[in-house]
């Protein structure tokens, strides 16, 4: 094999070790500012304790978290307990508001059926009822009277007296019959009587129905105090609840700042872990590009360039490299 060709490959394998041991400390120096940067960047809670309580943060040996708690201040925790005492009663209490408040359901329900009674009569049948009512009322009265009349008018011999007769309406109609006219005054005051009785009957049947649609609305209203009087009687539970509630929130303070104070830890860390991974970064590129040259593969590949290693017929030469003879 010629010597020039022996020297290239030399010095190429010369310079792929260069290369390769470059790239491996560039890669292991990467690794190392990212781990770097992965450890600034760790979320790191900071305990903290107020007036109402404590944070209390649990962290592996690795420095990630495990485990967040808090503890409330005895005051508190009193306060709590009280509360807790107070809330279980008024569940209680709700729980028995449904028994106090059904005979207001029972009372609606009546009133709907009442109302339906009185609803199903029209004007018109409850008009004629009372009409009837009436007119019966007052029977007794007239037939008294008549007799009464009619025994005053055969005492005076004025039984047979008729007056007071109209011929026919213009409608077709018969007019008024003759009577005396004790009858007359009679008959005229019954009928101004019967219409009376007729317009206030109508007035009935109007407030017959306006009664039973009211029977309705009191009837509703009864249903939502049955319904609303349950969902007050929950008031106090949820008052109390919300109490307690509160505070815990009071309790839960210190924990929210610690882990409020960590993340932002956490943000600088990763701001300054990124910039300390950008600059490892660019310093092991640099080593790599440093590292990456090999002078013995410039030297071989030099040697291989030159006349002197070239082959010639007129003489042959020997060259050692690494204790053997090429």
């Amino acid at each position: 094999m010629p010597i020039g060709a022996v020297l290239s490959f030399i010095g190429a394998q010369e310079q792929a070790s260069a290369t390769e041991s470059a790239a491996n400390t560039s890669a292991a120096a990467q690794l190392e500012a990212a781990k770097l940067a992965a450890e600034a960047a760790k979320f790191r809670p900071v305990g903290v304790t107020t007036r109402f309580g404590s944070s209390n943060f649990q962290m592996s040996p690795e420095g990630y978290l495990t485990g967040a708690g808090y503890n409330v201040s005895p005051e508190l925790k009193a306060y709590q307990d009280r509360l807790s005492a107070l809330t279980g009663r008024a569940l209680t209490q709700a729980e028995g508001a449904q028994q106090q408040y059904q005979p207001l359901s029972q009372a609606a329900s009546g009133l709907f059926g009442l109302g339906q009674q009185y609803l199903a009569q029209s004007p018109e049948q409850v008009a004629s009822q009372y009409m009837s009512r009436q007119q019966n009322l007052l029977a007794p009265s007239r037939e008294r009277q008549m007799a009464q009349l009619q025994n005053q008018l055969f005492q005076q011999g004025r039984g047979g007296l008729s007056v007071g007769a109209t011929g026919m309406r213009p409608s077709g109609a018969a007019g008024l019959g003759a009577t005396t006219p004790e009858l007359e005054a009679y008959y005229n005051a019954m009928a101004q009587q019967d219409a009376q009785l007729a317009t206030q009957a109508q007035e009935a049947g109007q407030r017959n129905v306006a009664f039973g649609a009211g029977l309705f609305g009191t009837g509703a209203n009864m249903l939502n105090q049955y319904q609303t009087g349950q969902v007050n009687a929950l008031s106090p539970f949820t008052s109390y609840l919300g109490s307690g509630a509160s505070i815990e929130q009071l309790g839960q303070q210190p924990l929210t700042l610690g882990a409020g104070l960590g993340g932002q830890a956490a943000a600088y860390g990763a701001a300054a872990g990124n910039a300390l991974f950008r600059g490892g970064v660019g310093a092991a590129l640099t080593r790599q590009e440093a590292g990456g040259f090999s002078p013995e593969a410039g030297l071989f590949s030099a040697l291989s360039e030159s006349d002197y290693f070239k082959p010639s017929a007129s003489k042959k030469r020997t060259f050692s490299y690494d204790g053997q003879q090429i």
